[in-house]
């Protein structure tokens, strides 16, 4: 049946109604603290500068008829990051965002992102708003329990705080501080440890991404929510490096029932570094994909301007999948994609 039936909507409509009242006060939550909400243009010359993230691309058309290439953002991190070079200090956007290559019951081509920032707060304060929207999506949602897929969380438990490193070691058996050095990272040495199967071909990334996926994830988010934090330097994105380690980067991810709900960082905003990176991601994305993405230059200007901040994203619709017991992400879309 599609999704517009009246059968099958009728078993959606509950999982709906949740979802705006999660939304609505999500809204409040953040304008209780002092955040404002912005609305970033969904058009960029850049969508994003990551190996694994694929865009939708169209054309600008000029009056003059002349054609410009934009793209759909996969996220709203770089318009926000501008906002927070322009003086913004509190800032989050609940919006739409477009990844092409993704649909599983988690995933959808569109979905619902919501991101935030702190100017001049640590990444740890980003950590504790995850927690605590969270458990409001379970309050509002009146459920004492998270359930996915026979793995059960509990959304007001003292959350379990991992470093990459430790989860690593814990369950998989691999030594990962032992591969890295500085912000580089030895293949060999990570390949001798791999508990899973790889090719000869297969990066340092390669094997830490089937470890993550294979061994690691699994785990993460039973019973309790879980921090993953500290991620390899050459695993950063867009975090800085951790001044206490230079093999680890100030990068975290939420998990609940095996599920990820979130990526944040400690910011990064030297632009030279950052430049780096993009050009490293997309140099590979051509080398496996066979296309790249521009630099988005006026991000760069702004990362000069930018002060010290925290920010992350959030996947809303997995957050309402947890608090409501819905199974698929479909269930919990206003209007799914078709």
């Amino acid at each position: 049946m599609p999704w517009f039936s009246p059968e099958r909507h009728k078993d959606r409509r509950p999982f709906l109604l949740a979802r705006n009242r999660i939304v609505a006060g999500i809204r409040q939550w953040f304008d209780e603290r002092g955040f404002l909400e912005v609305d970033t243009a969904a058009l960029q010359v850049s969508p994003g500068n990551e190996t694994h993230l694929h865009a939708f691309a169209t054309d600008l058309i000029q009056p003059d008829g002349g054609h410009e290439r934009r793209y759909l953002h996969t996220s709203p991190e770089f318009a926000c990051k501008k906002l927070l070079a322009a003086g913004e200090t509190r800032i989050f956007n609940l919006g739409h965002v477009y990844r092409n290559r993704e649909r599983t019951l988690t995933h959808s081509p569109e979905f619902t992102m919501l991101e935030w920032y702190r100017a001049n707060e640590p990444y740890a304060a980003i950590i504790e708003d995850c927690l605590a929207l969270v458990r409001l999506a379970a309050v509002i949602s009146e459920t004492k329990q998270f359930n996915w897929r026979r793995r059960k969380a509990d959304p007001f438990a003292e959350a379990e705080w991992l470093s990459v490193a430790w989860a690593f070691e814990k369950y998989a058996g691999v030594d990962l501080l032992a591969t890295l050095n500085g912000s580089g990272a030895d293949r060999d040495a990570l390949a001798k440890q791999c508990p899973v199967q790889f090719t000869d071909t297969d990066s340092w990334s390669d094997i830490f991404s089937r470890i993550l996926v294979e061994k690691v994830e699994p785990n993460l988010g039973n019973g309790a929510v879980t921090v993953l934090y500290e991620y390899p330097a050459c695993e950063a994105a867009l975090a800085r490096i951790c001044t206490h380690d230079p093999r680890v980067s100030e990068r975290f991810e939420l998990y609940a029932c095996g599920v990820e709900l979130a990526n944040g960082f400690g910011e990064l905003t030297d632009p030279v570094e950052q430049r780096r990176r993009f050009e490293a991601e997309m140099n590979l994305k051509e080398e496996l994909y066979g296309e790249r993405y521009p630099i988005d230059e006026e991000l760069l200007q702004a990362l000069r301007l930018m002060p010290p901040a925290s920010g992350v994203a959030l996947g809303l619709d997995r957050l309402i999948m947890l608090a409501t017991g819905a199974t698929r992400i479909d269930q919990v879309l206003w209007t799914p994609v078709t």
